[in-house]
């Protein structure tokens, strides 16, 4: 099964894709009730599907396909931490801890795009992509999706969509110098779509270790940057559930990224490989394309950098203790704080 939401006139439609039509819901639902009552309730849903609502998918415009209540993306592919580093970090490097655990971040639910979109950008001289699979969480009948094993987690997973981290390198560069990101460099724009492929249809590429051996491509105005085994990953997707709810929580409608496929995957590891930017970073006109087998294709084209307000250096503080004759509350002076009156 594959679920959408879509705009038709002025309204927006959440349902079924169904062949190359859009079959809306029945009973009204919406994906996130879809989701939250699980795998096997859409299947129902699906059977009583009415055709005879169907339109066209040529005559709507897509949307994401989940408003999603959380976006955490994993960095799970080795041979994409060896590529970026360099171009990030300056330095290409796995390091230990890498191999440890499943690493992720949170992003930004509320800039999701969808495909066909414009996708406006910041301020920034190495304007990137990252080509992922992202998992789609859906509700499990008697679980609060709290401290889940790696087999409690395959059920967990209601299903695919393709992911695009869009990346401002020169931004993340600076901020992970700090040691906390990456922020600015990455919450300005995520697509998803360009709908959720239920778990089942992935299925048959499932390999003997349970990784998703499907081909991911990533086309630059139409050349292909760079492609992938998803099979690549350090961890199965179950895995990833299970680390993201261990000591906390996974619900419907959170979503789970990969992390960037390798072999050029994004534009960055290429750049860390060879040294220089090659291919260029991304200009406004430029077209996105990722495909991911078994589960579809997202298209953007970078739209125009958007200015935003100057940021102000930190100030270099004096780090007194107390305040300088000040007068607190209740009429007690800095000094009598001081001493505990």
């Amino acid at each position: 099964m594959r679920i959408a939401r879509w705009v038709d006139g002025a309204d927006i439609g959440e349902g079924f894709v169904d062949g190359e039509t859009v079959v809306p819901f029945p009973d009204g639902l919406r994906v996130a009730e879809v989701l939250a009552q699980g795998l096997a309730s859409a299947r129902a849903l699906f059977a009583r599907r009415d055709s005879a609502a169907a339109r066209s998918l040529a005559e709507v415009r897509l949307l994401a396909p989940l408003v999603p209540t959380s976006i955490r993306d994993f960095v799970a592919f080795e041979e994409h931490v060896e590529g970026v580093s360099a171009s990030v970090d300056g330095k290409s490097e796995v390091v230990p801890e890498w191999y440890e655990a499943p690493t992720f971040y949170f992003t930004n639910p509320h800039t999701v795009r969808a495909t066909g979109d414009v996708v406006a950008i910041p301020e920034t001289q190495r304007l990137d992509v990252e080509l992922e699979l992202a998992a789609v969480i859906g509700g499990v009948p008697g679980s609060e999706g709290e401290n889940l094993d790696a087999e409690a987690a395959i059920a967990h997973i209601f299903g695919y969509t393709v992911m695009n981290d869009w990346s401002a390198r020169d931004l993340q560069s600076r901020e992970m110098k700090v040691r906390l990101g990456p922020a600015k460099g990455k919450d300005f724009a995520m697509t998803l779509g360009p709908w959720i492929v239920t778990a089942d249809e992935l299925e048959p590429f499932l390999d003997a270790e349970g990784f998703l051996a499907v081909r991911a491509e990533l086309l630059v105005n139409g050349e292909l940057i760079g492609h992938d085994l998803v099979s690549n990953m350090g961890w199965p997707f179950p895995e990833l559930v299970m680390y993201a709810a261990r000591n906390s929580v996974v619900v419907p409608g959170d979503v789970l990224g990969s992390g960037t496929v390798g072999n050029g995957g994004c534009l960055g590891e290429l750049w860390g490989r060879r040294g220089g930017l090659d291919p260029r970073p991304l200009e406004p006109g430029d077209e996105v394309r990722m495909v991911i087998e078994g589960v579809g294709e997202i298209v953007n084209v970078v739209g125009e950098r958007v200015p935003a307000p100057a940021v102000p250096r930190a100030r270099e503080r004096s780090r007194a203790r107390f305040r300088e004759d000040s007068v607190v509350p209740g009429g007690a002076t800095g000094a009598g704080v001081a001493a505990g009156r």
